[in-house]
């Protein structure tokens, strides 16, 4: 075999070999396209929502009374349980009345005494002033008389005050509730003798209703809550830490006249009706106070809401099901759902939940 003939079977068997690869690549599928992500979708939309400030309180009595002896005795009686509710006048502890009961009958004794002699007394003087007309008696007499008359008098006077201490004395012999709400723990047993100069009370008493909850904000809020307050905007709403949707809207009844020396806060009281009694002194309390409305806000589930290295976004979905990263400004939660101040419109679709599988221009399917 010549050269010449070798290089002619090189040259066919290299084209023979160009031409299957050119068929096999023709032949070759193509790339399968990205199937569109499962996603859930909520609608954007617009209404009236508050403009708030949340805080933590403190539930506070708006009565407390610490019943306390005011005359010395030993106490006889005690005429209700740990705990109860009492009403204003009802009657608590008993301080042995008699030595209380013994003054008053003396006091009584004296009065009547000085009545009597006060009487003597005018008697004695009409006697003279008649003697006093005919020249029968000297007008040093006279005036002796009557002077007797006005120092009666002031006996008399004298004697119906002791009356008086020793009626209140023996009143204060029995002491009863000067409000209405619940008893704590006695701090006194029966048999114990007590006095006006004890150091301790015998009985805390606090009144329930209304309910205080006392809160502080920041000095930096305290223009917004007294434009509030001038506007007539200003209301709270309190709950309990594990009764989220359990609110008792209160009044803003306190704000005070002074920040606070090293934190830099103001401390506000809400007044809450709490006739079931359903918050506590002492409790912790989640305090909203709105200091007004806003119109027309743009409202989307709380889970529409992404962070990104560029800030807050949310996916968008357009007319053709496909997903539009969207930068946007976040305002104040509304319960689940979330104020977007900027960056989206009312009636525009937003996903909810599966954006790990959305990437931005990606086709999504929505489904329940």
């Amino acid at each position: 075999m010549t050269s010449s003939t070798k290089l002619l079977l090189l040259g066919t068997l290299a084209l023979a070999s160009a031409c299957k690869k050119v068929e096999g690549a023709e032949r070759a599928p193509a790339q399968p396209q990205r199937p569109p992500a499962p996603v859930t979708t909520a609608t954007a939309v617009q209404q009236d929502v508050p403009v708030y400030l949340d805080e933590i309180g403190k539930n506070v009595a708006p009565e407390v009374v610490n019943v306390q002896a005011q005359v010395a005795g030993r106490i006889t009686g005690i005429h209700f349980k740990d705990g109860a509710t009492v009403k204003r006048g009802d009657l608590l502890f008993t301080i042995d009345p008699r030595p209380y009961r013994a003054q008053l009958d003396s006091a009584q004794a004296s009065l009547a005494r000085n009545q009597a002699d006060l009487e003597l007394a005018r008697l004695e003087f009409g006697r003279v002033q008649k003697l006093l007309e005919t020249d029968a008696i000297s007008q040093q007499d006279h005036d002796s008389r009557k002077s007797a008359v006005a120092v009666a008098v002031a006996q008399v006077r004298l004697a119906q005050a002791a009356v008086e201490t020793a009626k209140l004395n023996l009143e204060y012999c029995f002491l009863r509730s000067p409000i209405e709400g619940r008893a704590g723990q006695r701090l006194v047993d029966l048999g114990n003798v007590v006095g006006p100069g004890a150091p301790s009370a015998l009985l805390v008493i606090q009144r329930l209703d209304p309910m205080y909850a006392d809160f502080t904000i920041p000095e930096n809020d305290l223009g917004a809550v007294q434009r509030a307050i001038a506007a007539g905007n200003a209301r709270t709403e309190v709950r309990l830490p594990d009764e989220p949707d359990k609110a008792r809207s209160g009044t803003l009844t306190f704000l005070d006249n002074a920040v606070q020396d090293g934190t830099g806060t103001v401390k506000l009281r809400a007044t809450v009706p709490n006739p079931d009694w359903h918050f506590w002194p002492g409790r912790f309390v989640k305090v909203r106070l709105v200091l007004g409305t806003r119109k027309d806000a743009v409202l989307v589930p709380a889970s529409a809401a992404q962070t990104s290295a560029k800030g807050p976004f949310v996916y968008v979905v357009k007319e053709d099901s496909t997903a539009e990263l969207r930068l946007v400004t976040v305002g104040q939660r509304q319960g689940d759902l979330m104020a977007v101040a900027e960056g989206l419109k009312g009636g525009e679709r937003v996903i909810t939940t599966g954006q790990l599988g959305v990437t931005p221009g990606g086709h999504v399917r929505s489904q329940p």
